[in-house]
């Protein structure tokens, strides 16, 4: 059998979705899965051995370019390409207008959050079979629930991820690297820079290079100013998806605010200090992993301090980091 997974973004959405394909393989060996995904993260479902295509679609793009030809030619090769590998079923894991319109394009029985539990209401309409999942867990409960729910099994115990671990080291990486993830697009979840110095000059003492990714003109310079506030650090190249995971991967720990990327380093079950602003940490922090700590939260933004001792905790930093 055929089935079509749809979370097309965020980067972070997606991630939380991996672990539905290691159940759906444990659980149901005979399915064939495929994902669709926006084009930006096309490389985050096929980190997954157990997805077998990875469709990629442009719906950010293809709003903001609606009246061009060629967008239209671009959604019909899209709907074209899913309509020919006829699936038997597809589970919309988003829950909005959009995923739905996406997953309609299979033309295949579609399986999503009833409606009391879909993020868009008007989603539900074009599901064939609707579940109820428990609202107050964590968003990766939910989706193993959804899945578990539409395929016949109960999800048990501790998500799984199933990331490849054969990435290449970045040629430009250096050893003993800490990543600083800074970037965020939501301003109440940024962390004060001086937090931000203080950490990387604390990484510094002990002997390993921050590392400042970045993702856009803004982040880059945000970057460079807090590496030169910092007076240490590597402002590293412009990287797509898989080449951030990899840096990830091989890095020594991640201090990181609550992003995609941060996300992708406790999937990869890399030392984490998720950093918590503006969001709750019960509902959107790691918890699968003892390599992951979360601290802070809603209005209450941790101290350096407390992430760097987190940090050592976890063997990202050696001696004392303060």
């Amino acid at each position: 059998m055929r089935l079509l997974l749809v979370k097309t973004s965020s980067m972070g959405d997606v991630i939380h979705g991996l672990p539905v394909v290691t159940d759906l393989q444990a659980h149901r060996p005979d399915l064939t899965i495929d994902w669709v995904v926006e084009e930006a993260f096309a490389d985050l479902p096929a980190l997954h051995p157990g997805v077998a295509r990875v469709q990629r679609v442009a719906l950010r793009r293809w709003r903001r370019e609606l009246l061009r030809t060629s967008t239209w030619r671009e959604i019909g090769a899209a709907r074209a390409a899913l309509r020919g590998r006829d699936y038997d079923a597809v589970l919309d894991l988003q829950g909005l207008a959009k995923s739905a319109w996406v997953a309609r394009w299979a033309g295949a029985p579609i399986t999503g959050f009833a409606r009391g539990c879909v993020r868009e209401p008007i989603a539900a309409r074009f599901y064939a079979h609707a579940h109820s999942v428990d609202m107050r867990s964590h968003a990766i409960e939910r989706l193993r629930s959804l899945a578990g729910q539409a395929w016949g099994y109960t999800p048990q115990g501790l998500p799984s991820f199933g990331l490849r671990r054969d990435l290449p080291r970045p040629a430009w990486m250096p050893q003993g690297a800490v990543v600083l993830l800074h970037a965020t697009s939501r301003a109440e979840k940024a962390w004060p820079d001086d937090a931000w110095v203080r950490t990387a000059q604390a990484c510094a003492r002990a002997g390993r290079v921050p590392l400042w990714p970045w993702g856009s003109a803004a982040e880059q310079a945000q970057a460079q100013r807090l590496a030169s506030l910092a007076g240490t650090g590597l402002v590293t190249p412009r990287m797509r998806v898989a080449e951030a995971a990899a840096m990830l991967l091989h890095a020594d720990g991640t201090v990181g605010v609550d992003t995609g990327l941060m996300h992708l380093s406790a999937a990869f079950e890399r030392p984490t200090v998720a950093i918590f602003t503006a969001t709750p940490a019960w509902r959107f922090g790691p918890y699968w992993t003892p390599a992951a700590v979360s601290l802070g939260g809603e209005g209450a933004p941790p101290r350096a301090d407390d992430a760097l001792a987190a940090l050592r905790s976890l063997g990202g930093l050696p001696g004392d980091a303060a």
